[in-house]
Parts: C-alpha cells; sequence; structure tokens
C-alpha cells in the first residue's frame, strides 16, 4: 500500500511515517464543529508563530535540508506543512477546502509535519516513495497536460509510474486530491528532524481521533513506518 524504496532510505534515514487508511468516508463541506476546531488551532498556531519564524521550527528546518539534498531550492519549493504556515503567518486564516483537507491540515499545523490525504482512487495500486527517473508523469492541480519530474528529485509513484506528489511533500497530484466522491484515501504523516518518531506518532493518533469523530462511519486502520520498518503490512 505505501513503502520506502531502499535508496531513499539509504539518504534520508531518519524518515519516519504515519499511514491511516480508510474507508466508508464521506466528504463535502466541513462540519461546523470541525471547522470551529480547525480555526481554533489556527488561532493558537498563529500566536506561536509570532515569535518562532516558521523556517527557525526543527521539523520545518530538517524538510528544507531534505529538498537542498535532492536539488530543490528550500525558498523557492516549500513542504506543505511550511507553505501552510507561512500562509497562516502572513495572512492570519488558511480557507477550508472540504473535510479530509481540513483535517489534515489542521493536524499539519499543528505538529509543523507535511499531512498529504491521498485519495485511493486516483492511483494505480500501492505508493512507492522513491527517487524520480524523469520518465514518471505528473499533472498538477488545474493542469491541462501532464508533466514530469525532475530526476533526483523524491516522489510518491503509483504502479502505473504516475507520479502522485512532487518534490517529497510539495504537491499532490490532480488525480490523488482528494474531491466529493473520495471514499477511501491514504492520510501520510512524515517527520525527519530528532523527536520526529513521537511527533509523528502523536499526529497520527490525532489523524485518527479526528476521523473516529467527524467519520464514524469510516473504518481505519494505522502503520507507523520507518528505516527500519518501511512498508505497510497488509491487515
Amino acid at each position: 500500500m505505501f513503502r520506502y524504496d531502499p535508496a531513499v532510505l539509504e539518504r534520508y534515514p531518519a524518515i519516519h511515517a504515519g499511514i491511516v487508511a480508510a474507508s466508508r468516508l464521506t466528504n463535502g463541506s466541513t462540519p461546523p464543529a470541525l471547522l470551529e476546531r480547525y480555526r481554533a488551532a489556527q488561532r493558537d498556531v498563529a500566536q506561536r508563530l509570532a515569535t518562532t519564524p516558521v523556517a527557525e521550527l526543527p521539523s520545518i528546518a530538517a524538510w528544507r535540508r531534505a529538498f537542498a539534498a535532492f536539488g530543490a531550492k528550500p525558498t523557492q519549493y516549500r513542504s506543505a506543512a511550511e507553505a501552510l504556515l507561512r500562509r497562516l503567518a502572513k495572512q492570519g486564516d488558511i480557507p477550508s477546502i472540504n473535510t479530509l483537507v481540513d483535517l489534515g491540515n489542521l493536524v499539519s499545523i499543528r505538529y509543523a509535519l507535511p499531512v498529504a490525504v491521498v485519495d485511493l482512487a486516483g492511483i494505480d495500486g500501492g505508493i512507492t516513495v522513491r527517487f524520480a527517473t524523469g520518465t514518471e508523469r505528473f499533472t498538477d492541480l488545474g493542469a491541462a497536460e501532464a508533466g514530469a519530474p525532475e530526476p533526483g528529485e523524491v516522489v510518491f509513484v503509483d504502479r502505473a509510474g504516475v507520479a502522485c506528489a512532487r518534490r517529497w511533500c510539495w504537491r499532490q497530484s490532480a488525480q490523488s486530491a482528494t474531491r466529493p466522491t473520495t471514499t477511501r484515501a491514504l492520510i501520510v504523516v512524515e517527520g525527519l528532524h530528532d523527536g520526529a518518531e513521537a511527533d509523528v506518532a502523536a499526529a497520527t493518533t490525532e489523524v485518527a481521533a479526528l476521523l473516529a469523530e467527524f467519520q464514524p462511519a469510516a473504518a481505519t486502520t494505522a502503520h507507523a513506518l520507518s528505516a527500519r520498518h518501511p512498508a505497510t503490512v497488509p491487515t
């Protein structure tokens, strides 16, 4: 379902991930109770960012180093978590998109970790995190045609060679993004910093708790991945 390629683990042995596989989901407008929870988290995080620059957060700094290591300028390409936090610090608000995205973004800003919500209907088979060859196909949100990643960048790739995400946790593809019809998803939390194992575990636990509260009909399983355990195990 989700695995890290050995070459990525060799270069980035500190990676820790939490994977929540969820089915029987319903997506759409965020319910008021979850939206208020999300707005409260934004207010709390915005207060912390008033005294701590985003780039100095340990988890964000680790992603910036990772991006630089595979040739992506961290000031040009920002991890999804950094992009959210910078938007919050600058604008004071992150608009609501839908239930699943808002749920993921809530956890992302609280823990300063990238959280990807992948619609399983938009991918072929499982996901491998590996270095791109440059032959993969990637369709950006709103793009009319597919492009290709740069060779050597880290990508999420499905069985058909379609990149579900570019530059690791920079941007998801149009195919993998959630939509109103999403019923099955992978929610991926990742960290590379010292303390990532505990932070990722806490964030993954919160994802599962929010799904239990706001998607009570959903069935979920959670997995902890690392260099020692690089792939999910079917249940």
